[in-house]
């Protein structure tokens, strides 16, 4: 996947250059062309329209010529991370074009001697060295305006995925500490007082946990920690294994977690609360009951990616609450991995799978080098 900042700055300068070229080509045309032919050039009427349409012919297309390499490059070598590679190919290209370029010059005004020319080798090699120079300070004011526009974008792409975070966990914040949330745990935890009470102990310390990761996930994103708006998947399992324990004491037999994910991959990163948005996704809007069990089944696929599939029994809900599901919980995953992969063009987003029998939700996982 392309940078689209790369590709946006490439376009701009494409249509700066040219309008430069448009602007400056009549002084820069007469400037040349007397260089070639000399003296003679404003003296007689005829070799000054020749030369100078002979002249016009081979500036432009030099220019389109030049124009394109350089939009190739920018295209090939977009990231920051490729500023010096992409400026050490474009010096040696636009040397070889210049050198090609001079020697039909070459031909033309000193071989030839067109137009009564007197042109000699040495002005040729001045002009060369001239326009190398000028080639070069080009690039080092381009690069400059470049690397600002880039370190500016990267700045705005936090500050909206800091936002983002904040949105998407004070809404999970918000749901989860709701009266009905509050009142089916604390009901759960009161049966289980009088009738067991280490399970009624182990409710206890599984709660807490679920609470303790979201609201340090949340406190994190508010301090403005660079790390915040990802963490391990690692991390993500443990904290969804709690959350899993809550609702297996309400549903029971009615619902069940498989996870199968390669030890490998356990270090990478996702972005926090992913995995509890879509089992909250998947238990509010299915039936579930132990002769109809909800099962959701998360496991990484041979490419390194995370999915998470549920089988579907949907409840008879009005298309209002499933509406509020799609736009607050997918919804939030996609923008987070969107507003990742401006930054990380080689991030794909989610993959989401709504079939007749089961949902299912493809993410990419994060390496830490990335």
């Amino acid at each position: 996947m392309k940078n689209l900042l790369a590709n946006n700055f490439t376009k701009k300068t494409e249509a700066k250059t040219s309008w430069s070229y448009l602007l400056t080509m009549p002084v820069f045309l007469v400037f040349f062309s007397y260089l070639l032919v000399g003296s003679s050039y404003f003296s007689d009427i005829k070799t000054f329209l020749g030369a100078t349409s002979l002249n016009l012919i081979i500036l432009t297309c030099t220019f389109l010529v030049q124009n394109y390499v350089n939009t190739l490059i920018a295209q090939r070598y977009a990231g920051l991370g490729q500023t010096i590679q992409r400026v050490g190919i474009s010096v040696l290209t636009h040397a070889i074009l210049s050198a090609i370029f001079l020697g039909l010059v070459a031909t033309l005004y000193i071989r030839l001697r067109l137009f009564g020319s007197t042109l000699s080798y040495m002005t040729l090699l001045i002009i060369y060295v001239i326009n190398m120079m000028a080639i070069v300070l080009t690039m080092v004011i381009q690069e400059t305006f470049h690397s600002l526009g880039h370190w500016k974008q990267h700045e705005v792409n936090k500050e909206k995925l800091l936002k983002e975070n904040i949105q998407g966990q004070l809404q999970s914040l918000k749901a989860q500490i709701s009266p009905h949330f509050l009142f089916n745990s604390l009901n759960s935890l009161s049966t289980l007082i009088t009738e067991d009470s280490e399970k009624a102990e182990e409710f206890v310390d599984q709660m807490a946990r679920v609470y303790r990761y979201l609201l340090q996930a949340n406190q994190s994103t508010v301090e403005g920690d660079t790390t915040s708006h990802l963490t391990t998947l690692n991390n993500e399992l443990n904290f969804i294994e709690s959350y899993y324990h809550l609702l297996k004491t309400r549903y029971g037999d009615g619902l069940h977690l498989n996870i199968s994910v390669n030890d490998k991959y356990m270090g990478h990163l996702i972005p926090p609360i992913t995995l509890q948005l879509l089992v909250e996704n998947a238990v509010k809007h299915n039936v579930i009951r132990p002769s109809r069990p909800l099962t959701i089944n998360i496991n990484t696929t041979n490419d390194g990616l995370l999915e998470v599939q549920n089988n579907l029994q949907r409840k008879s809900v009005s298309g209002l609450e499933n509406l509020e599901s799609t736009q607050i919980g997918l919804a939030n995953i996609q923008a987070k991995y969107s507003l990742l992969a401006q930054s990380k063009p080689e991030i794909s987003p989610p993959v989401i799978e709504n079939g007749p029998d089961y949902f299912t939700v493809t993410l990419p996982l994060i390496m830490k080098s990335m």
